[in-house]
Formats: structure tokens, sequence, C-alpha cells
């Protein structure tokens, strides 16, 4: 069994969404400091659907496949349903990945609800704080594969 899925190495070679989005509605950055990785997140935001998103990463191919499928989960949702967005829904989507690579969808998660939380920070719309709460340490270990 190959290492990784042929969706994880599609959206490493080929990553959707992929780029900046200079007048974003929501910016999102989060990373992981025990392997560097680092993912920027960028919604478009109209009548409360995502209308388009944008990423960049600077990482593992896991964590740029991961930031693309993320992308093409969220664009055309509703914000508050990309809220809902998983890491676990992320890994399903690419068919898998190994154990020690499941912190880069959690990233990925993350960005995503950082670039929410901007947007609704920037638009005065009120939210639960708990919203947004970081989980104790999602990242797991470092990068390495």
């Amino acid at each position: 069994m190959a290492l990784y899925s042929d969706k994880v190495m599609d959206h490493f070679r080929n990553p959707r969404n992929l780029g900046k989005l200079d007048d974003a509605d929501g910016i999102g950055e989060v990373g992981n400091a025990k392997c560097g990785d680092i993912m920027r997140m960028y919604i478009k935001v109209d009548d409360g659907i995502i209308t388009d998103v944008k990423f960049n990463t600077f990482g593992c191919g896991s964590a740029i496949a991961t930031s693309s499928m993320a992308t093409e989960l969220i664009k055309g949702k509703p914000v508050e349903e990309a809220l809902e967005l998983s890491n676990k829904a992320v890994v399903e989507a690419l068919d898998g990945l190994p154990t020690h690579k499941i912190h880069c969808s959690v990233l990925a998660e993350e960005a995503v609800r950082a670039a929410v939380k901007d947007y609704y920070d920037k638009n005065g719309i009120a939210y639960d704080p708990e919203m947004f709460k970081e989980s104790d340490d999602p990242h797991g270990e470092s990068c390495e594969a």
C-alpha cells in the first residue's frame, strides 16, 4: 500500500485554489511550531456564502494537500457550514493520511476557522468565543516523510 493516496498526491501536485485574495473578507493564519508548517487561508463572502477561497501553505506535501482539499470543501458553502468542517472530513475526502500527518488536517481546519473568525471580527458579527477556542495540543507529532 502506498504511503499517500492518489487524492493526496493529486492535491499536492495540483493544488486547488492556490494563491492570495487581495480583497479577502477574512484571513486566517495558523502554524505548527513543531514542524514549521504555516497555512494562510483567504475567504471572500457574499451574502453569507463563501464565494471564493484561496490558500498559501509553507509546508510538507500533506499540509499542501489538506489546505487544497479544505478550500474545495468550503467553497460555495455558507460561512456557518464552513465552521463545521472537521479535520476528519478533510482526511476522509483525501482517502486518508498517514497517522503522523493527521496534524496537517488539523491545521487546515484551524485555518478555515481563523479566516471565519477574522471575517466575523471585521464585520462586527457576534459569535460565541467558545467556537474558536483552541484545543490543548491538536498538532501532534512533527512533520516527517
